[in-house]
């Protein structure tokens, strides 16, 4: 089984993603979406755990050998980087989404110096905002940002469009699309939901999708 393949099938299992076109979520942005993702359910299935830090682990080996250092993002990037980071045998450390207001006053928190080699350890990424901010403060701080690997991306066109102008490359485990046909596959969904799914995916602010059932 493909890596892709086996971590859809883990997180459908656990219901980290769990999709539900008919009775469909509301982000906080207002958006209604078909699917809701939760991946820091992976922590608490121990053998789905070991499956999506190994393969993270096996990303890194494979897309940046040289990398000296993961940084995750906060909060639930922290903990497959650290996990991930133990198994590599590297560093790590995470960065918070402000400036402590008391203390040193860190946002980038463990040791980082200047000019060296990081990776970005992210659980989910939709429109890529927050991690490209965590990535422009590793960067300020004087880091070599090679790239971020995370567990599920949704692929969305914002998204790729803003870390194609932060100049930054994102490889995820699984994505959308993979689930979407994982879960028709195993009896998830009913395989005629696909079609709905990736026009959500597509353009999630056009909620044409909904009245297709």
């Amino acid at each position: 089984m493909d890596r892709q393949t086996l971590i859809a099938r883990d997180l459908l299992k656990i219901r980290a993603v769990f999709f539900r076109p008919d009775e469909p979520f509301t982000w906080a942005s207002g958006i209604k979406s078909p699917v809701y993702c939760d991946n820091r359910l992976t922590l608490t299935a121990p053998e789905v755990r070991l499956d999506v830090e190994n393969a993270l682990a096996e990303l890194i080996r494979e897309k940046y050998p040289e990398a000296e250092v993961l940084m995750g993002t906060s909060t639930a990037g922290i903990a497959h980087a650290a996990i991930t980071a133990h198994i590599l045998g590297l560093p790590m450390g995470y960065v918070r989404s402000g400036a402590k207001d008391h203390g040193r006053q860190n946002q980038i928190e463990g040791r980082l110096e200047p000019g060296q080699k990081v990776v970005v350890v992210e659980d989910l990424i939709s429109t890529g905002g927050s991690v490209i901010e965590v990535v422009n403060v590793l960067r300020g701080a004087g880091a070599e940002v090679l790239g971020i690997v995370s567990i599920f991306t949704y692929g969305m066109a914002k998204g790729l469009k803003r870390l194609a102008e932060a100049e930054v490359e994102n490889t995820s485990l699984t994505n959308f699309d993979v689930i979407a046909r994982v879960a028709a596959e195993d009896g998830y969904i009913p395989a005629e939901d696909v079609e709905r799914l990736i026009a959500f995916r597509n353009d999630p602010s056009d909620e044409s999708w909904i009245s297709r059932a």
